[in-house]
């Protein structure tokens, strides 16, 4: 079976930086991918290259068998930031957003965006300010958002970081509801509980490079590595 996405030996740096090392990956569609690694690992700079945000400097990026420029990736991706993107608007205004700039009819748009809030918790938030809504309201505004696009690839950047419980258990709710045969998650988080709980599979990124790929249950029970083995055990010193 073709893999949904596959990366042929990405590399990018910075100057003398290194941020991504001779990087290569395959994904199937109907996956939650999660990324772990220590801060500076490379884990958003991939994310930002299969988004197409980031050019790479060496390597490929490729969608459904087919090689893919930034801007093809642009058009079949769409990334969460953990630092989330709100308009001094209605909530119902900040969902639609992405679908009025693609030019979907206002009719569509008043169908689908409720359905999508209902996803995320939040029906009938749709004439709230959306700046006036709470730190874990405005993330699951934006994850709303990225649903209504119906990405090829929807990237996910550390989706509950510093939100409540409750916030925290809605969104990771959502996210696996939004599984789909013909779509893959990618999401990088520094919680390894909820990379337990969510992961269909578990890449470990180090110094650039993907040093271990597994299932939840191996990675956990059975690391390969001996730095990931440190690394979930709370010993590596970076």
């Amino acid at each position: 079976m073709t893999p949904l996405l596959e990366l042929k030996e990405i590399g990018k740096y910075y100057k003398t930086l290194k941020a991504l090392d001779n990087v290569s990956l395959q994904a199937k569609g109907g996956k939650i991918v999660v990324l772990l690694g220590v801060n500076g690992a490379g884990k958003s700079t991939l994310m930002r290259i299969i988004a197409g945000l980031e050019e790479t400097d060496v390597g490929c990026v490729s969608l459904d068998g087919q090689e893919m420029n930034s801007k093809d990736l642009r058009k079949n991706s769409t990334m969460v930031f953990q630092r989330t993107a709100i308009f001094n608007r209605s909530v119902y205004d900040n969902v639609a957003f992405g679908l009025k700039v693609r030019g979907v009819d206002d009719q569509k748009i008043a169908q689908e965006v409720p359905q999508a809030l209902r996803l995320v918790g939040l029906a009938n938030f749709e004439k709230r300010k959306a700046k006036k809504t709470s730190g874990g309201e405005q993330q699951r505004i934006a994850l709303a958002r990225a649903f209504l696009l119906n990405p090829k690839i929807l990237l996910l950047d550390e989706p509950t970081a510093n939100l409540d419980p409750n916030s925290s258990m809605i969104i990771e709710r959502a996210i696996v509801g939004r599984k789909k045969d013909d779509e893959i998650i990618i999401m990088a988080t520094h919680n390894l509980a909820q990379a337990k709980r969510l992961a269909d599979e578990i890449i470990h990124i180090y110094n650039g490079k993907i040093i271990e790929t597994s299932s939840p249950d191996e990675f956990f029970m059975k690391p390969r590595n001996e730095i990931t083995r440190k690394f979930i055990n709370g010993e590596l010193e970076y």
